[in-house]
């Protein structure tokens, strides 16, 4: 052990070293001199536990891999070839260049947040936003917070605090990161009533649990799953029916967030936000960043009665938008304006739309770039299906087209996976079937070269 730490090299030759090193040498002296002093550290515990590398080479690879693994957590640009176009873990919706020229011109200087430019008073934030929602859907008003769950614990909080709110059990939702609807209600300070069973609730199971202590009858959108077979649940104008003849509020949370009554939406069975409103709703939930196609965001429409009581709850200020946000969703709004545009240029509803012919004429030009780089690889096209994702849409599969790459030579999968994902750009595939998957959906034109010389750099790496 003592002869193992005498030659462990000093961090003053370490550092001199580094100066010259590949991966090191662009990187600060603060940082590089973090990552050798752990290194130095896990080598003195190696030689107390028997032997280790002193070699200054050896060192220098191993703090230059530290400092490349704490990189992975920094955002950086990712290629996404799932197929999965609203990926949580990649962000979700992409931006509408519209929408990302928006952010950018409120991002690098000042912007009328908070004023009203017409009167020099202070104004609403999100104003502008909330109109064009108004206007799409035909709500009486709307608000804008931070997501969906914060939309969600608003309602709970603003109106029935204290009170009852009466859930299907088949509805009382998980979603990513441990989100579960009833520890949200009590964080909302309201008191769940679950009826029915998983699979039925019958609208006289809601009657039944209606008693002076209820505050609301609350419909929650399984976004992330489908129960079918024998299954039942009331329908939302039924349920607005129930509520308003027991005079408490009718919640309907979307989740998913499909705004326009389009084909896209019929096809998918996807309920939108105005037949939600047009069934007599209060208030209406949905995200921002899913279905929508923009920013990170929740998005209330409803009654004006409803939308400004919430307004007014103290918890509204915690929750809300900041700039980047409402520039983002403003951009995105006045795109719906025509239905045909937003389709055509908010990308999250160009990927769900595109057809499986364009997605193979793409996957085709990906593979012919694979091949000029790599002629002894194996890359093919086949049809495949892809989803959604980001919990929405569960149950509608859509044809796509990938590009299947077997790798010639000793690396795994999993390596070749690790490769891609610590490359520059980093790139996101999918394995199936003893193969990588490149997903055509997901995979922009202007990516594919890209892409294929990302794939190039993991090939040949460590073979």
């Amino acid at each position: 052990m003592n002869a193992d730490l005498s030659r462990l090299p000093s961090m003053t030759v370490l550092l001199k070293a580094a100066e010259s090193f590949n991966g090191l040498r662009t990187e600060s002296r603060v940082v590089v001199t973090e990552s050798l002093r752990i290194v130095m550290d896990a080598l003195r515990a190696e030689a107390a536990a028997g032997s280790c590398d002193t070699r200054i080479e050896s060192i220098l690879a191993r703090a230059r891999a530290h400092i490349q693994s704490r990189g992975a957590t920094r955002l950086v640009r990712v290629i996404n070839a799932t197929g999965i176009v609203l990926h949580t873990g990649l962000g979700r919706s992409v931006l509408a260049d519209a929408a990302v020229q928006r952010v950018t011109a409120a991002a690098t200087g000042y912007c009328n947040l908070e004023i009203d430019l017409d009167t020099g008073k202070r104004g609403q934030r999100g104003a502008f936003a909330e109109q064009i929602l108004c206007r799409l859907t035909g709500a009486e008003a709307a608000l804008i917070v931070n997501n969906n769950a914060a939309a969600t614990m608003l309602v709970l909080h603003g109106i029935a605090k204290g009170r009852e709110v009466i859930v299907s059990r088949g509805q009382l939702i998980e979603i990513g990161g441990s989100y579960r609807l009833p520890e949200v209600m009590s964080a909302g300070g309201a008191i769940l009533r679950e009826v029915g069973t998983t699979n039925k609730t019958h609208l006289a199971d809601y009657e039944r649990a209606m008693s002076g202590a209820t505050a609301m009858l609350m419909h929650v959108h399984t976004s992330n799953y489908r129960v079918v077979g024998f299954a039942e649940n009331p329908t939302v104008p039924e349920l607005v029916e129930l509520a308003h003849r027991h005079h408490v509020t009718m919640f309907d949370d979307l989740g998913s967030g499909a705004l326009l009554d389009d084909e896209l939406w019929k096809l998918a069975n996807e309920p939108t936000a105005a037949q939600s409103l047009r069934s007599g709703s209060d208030v209406v939930a949905f995200s921002g960043d899913k279905l929508l196609g923009g920013p990170q965001a929740g998005i209330l429409l409803g009654k004006k009665s409803v939308i400004e009581q919430l307004r007014r709850d103290p918890m509204t200020r915690a929750l809300r938008i900041g700039k980047l946000t409402a520039a983002a969703l403003e951009a995105t709004l006045e795109l719906y304006q025509s239905p045909d545009e937003a389709t055509r240029r908010i990308p999250t509803l160009a990927a769900l739309a595109e057809a499986a012919d364009s997605l193979t004429a793409r996957a085709a030009r990906l593979a012919d770039a694979l091949k000029k780089r790599l002629p002894t690889e194996s890359f093919t096209v086949r049809r495949d299906e892809s989803f959604a994702g980001g919990g929405s849409l569960p149950a509608w599969a859509m044809p796509t087209a990938v590009v299947e790459w077997r790798h010639a030579g000793n690396a795994s999968l999993d390596d070749l996976a690790h490769r891609l994902r610590m490359g520059q750009p980093a790139v996101l595939p999918r394995i199936a079937d003893d193969a990588m998957l490149f997903d055509a959906r997901t995979i922009d034109d202007n990516e594919i070269d890209e892409l294929a010389d990302a794939v190039k750099t993991a090939a040949v790496g460590g073979e």
